[in-house]
């Protein structure tokens, strides 16, 4: 069940966030810098983590730490980050094949509620109207509510209300 939100997904409710990022990424921009100045572990665990499984793109690798906090990084982008590059952008196969791979990762720990921003348009820079019908598509049937968080407010807490 998807539903709409606007507001800030750090405040969520939901049991777990999901959002994209590179292979070797820094945390340094966009959501993922926010998510690293709020839990700083997780940044640090991503670059052990990426040090010794080299993921690749379409892969994902979830982080659980301090409060419960679970969080579903999407190797949305493409691009080894090294010395300082910026990553590259995100693709529609890329994006595609780390939903599959939530879907089934949220059906493997039992996770009851998923917020998700809208993945791979900002740093990432795909299209919205191109990336929503692939999360319809994949995550759509899932029995748990998804709030896509489309519009950001900053300090706004987003109406999570699973209507029926």
């Amino acid at each position: 069940m998807l539903y709409e939100v606007s507001g800030d997904i750090l405040l969520s409710n939901a049991q777990a966030i999901a959002h994209g990022i590179a292979p070797n990424d820094h945390f340094d921009s966009g959501l993922a810098l926010a998510l690293r100045e709020k839990w700083p572990s997780m940044a640090k665990d991503f670059r052990h983590y990426a040090h010794q499984a080299h993921p690749k793109p379409g892969e994902i690798w979830m982080w659980g730490g301090v409060g419960n906090a679970r969080i579903f990084n999407l190797m949305t982008q493409d691009g080894d980050i090294k010395h300082g590059n910026r990553p590259g952008k995100a693709t529609l196969p890329n994006v595609n094949h780390a939903l599959r791979r939530l879907k089934h990762a949220i059906e493997k720990e039992g996770i009851t509620s998923l917020a998700l921003p809208a993945l791979a348009t900002g740093v990432g820079g795909l299209k919205w109207s191109e990336v929503k019908p692939l999360i319809e598509e994949n995550l759509g049937e899932l029995d748990i509510p998804i709030y896509l968080y489309t519009v950001y407010h900053p300090g706004q807490v987003g109406k999570e209300l699973a209507l029926a």
